[in-house]
Parts: C-alpha cells; sequence; structure tokens
C-alpha cells in the first residue's frame, strides 16, 4: 500500500553532515506518521524521530535531539533526515518508516511500513 525507499547514506567524517531522503509511493495520503529508525550492529531497532502530518508535529530520541532534524515535504511525498554533528555512535543503518495512525510512539511495531534501509558511517 504504501513503499518507502531511503537513500543518501554513506561514509562521512566526524562532525559531518548527511540528509537522508525518503520517497513515498503507492497510498501516501494514508501515512498519518512517518520516521526513522535506525539499527547498529549487534543492537535492537532503535527509533530515531519521527513526524505527525497533523500539527506539523516532530519528536526525536534524546540521542539525537539538537544534532538531527526531521521534516516532510507533502508535495513530493518525501521525508527528510537531516544529520548534522554527526557523531561515531550514530554509524547504524538507517530505515524510513510509515504509519496509519498518527502516533508519538517510538516502539518499532507501531509502525506499518518499512524501506529497506541505508547504511550511514560515520568515522573518527
Amino acid at each position: 500500500q504504501v513503499q518507502l525507499v531511503e537513500s543518501g547514506g554513506g561514509l562521512v567524517q566526524a562532525g559531518g553532515s548527511l540528509r537522508l531522503p525518503c520517497a513515498a509511493s503507492g497510498r501516501t495520503f494514508s501515512s498519518a506518521t512517518m520516521g526513522w529508525f535506525r539499527q547498529a550492529p549487534g543492537k535492537e531497532r532503535e527509533f530515531v524521530a519521527a513526524h505527525r502530518r497533523t500539527g506539523n508535529n516532530t519528536y526525536y530520541s534524546d540521542s539525537v535531539k539538537g544534532r538531527f532534524t526531521i521534516s516532510r515535504d507533502t508535495a513530493k511525498n518525501t521525508v527528510y533526515l537531516q544529520m548534522n554533528s554527526l557523531e561515531p555512535e550514530d554509524t547504524a543503518v538507517y530505515y524510513c518508516t510509515a504509519a496509519t495512525q498518527s502516533l508519538r510512539s517510538s516502539w518499532y511495531s507501531d509502525y506499518d511500513y518499512w524501506g529497506q534501509g541505508t547504511q550511514v558511517t560515520v568515522s573518527s
């Protein structure tokens, strides 16, 4: 129903920046919430940020607050994750996600659709 494709990952030095776009297709009007998770080797999938369409509200995990910014371009059906002041601890596969409900949740099981992931590697 909703397909998500992330891109923009790569290798960056600590302190640098990356911008990850996630293009949505299909029944994009049903995506009341879109967000990002990440998964580092040996760790569980971790909530990063989310955007609720109603009210244009955003929320972030404490580990990225103040450094990452999520935004949504409804005309392009694209959500972005702007990552600044990157640290080696940010190294992970980043996944775009969407939920049909308007929610504020850090639980991956609450989300309905997932992209394939894009690798972000931050070197020291």
